[in-house]
Formats: structure tokens, sequence, C-alpha cells
């Protein structure tokens, strides 16, 4: 049995860059912010993988997460920077794979400007 590919051409992949790279970003994201965000370092049982949710996506196309200050995830950050973020834009088609450099921040402000009430379930202390 042949695969779809096999029987039409399909132009599937696309490395872009720049302005069009953050348009792209800001498009898959918007229609779905949630991600699997895997990290480089193998410590503990997520094998350094976990579904997270964008807060915001910045004009430089930076993406912006909130994590708690004690998580697995900062442990692995602080061995290996190096993340993969992978998402699925609609149940058919668009799909983005993200590779880049991650850093924790703690600045308040970015914290309270990036905060929602919902998040009070995962941070169980709040903001802080």
């Amino acid at each position: 049995m042949d695969s779809i590919n096999r029987n039409q051409s399909a132009d599937n992949h696309k490395d872009v860059h720049g302005a069009e790279a953050i348009e792209r970003i800001k498009g898959i994201v918007g229609s779905t912010s949630t991600c699997f965000f895997c990290t480089g370092a193998k410590v503990g049982d997520s094998h350094a993988t976990r579904p997270m949710s964008v807060q915001k996506v910045d004009d430089q196309g930076h993406l912006w997460f909130m994590s708690a200050s004690d998580s697995h995830k900062n442990q692995e950050l602080q061995q290996d920077p190096g993340v993969s973020l992978f998402f699925q834009g609609s149940e058919h088609s668009d799909f983005l794979h993200l590779r880049g450099t991650a850093s924790i921040s703690r600045d308040k402000q970015l914290i309270d400007d990036l905060w929602e009430p919902v998040m009070k379930t995962w941070f169980t202390e709040g903001k802080d």
C-alpha cells in the first residue's frame, strides 16, 4: 500500500526566518497556545517533555511561559537551556516546531503582566 506522499507532492515543510517567522509563530500560537515544551536534560520522570501554555509572544518572536521557580523544568534549564517546542495549530495541519534557548526571569513586573487568575490553580501561593 502506497502512502499519500507517493501519490501527490506535498510542500509541507518550510524553514522561515525574520518577520515571516514571527508572523507564523503568532498565528499558530494564536490558534493554540499549548505546546509540548521539551528540555534537553534527562531529569525526572517527565522525560524532559511536558505540555505548557504560552502566555505571550512578543514582537521579536520570544515566547513567554509561567513556571514555578522550584519546578523540574527550571532545574533542567539550568543544566541545559536548549529547548524544543512542538505546536499543533489545528487537527489536521499547521504543525510548528521551534528550537531555541530558554532563560529564566524572575522580573516581578513581567510576572504581573503575564498573570491570569486561572494560574492560581498551579501557583497556589499566587504570583509570589
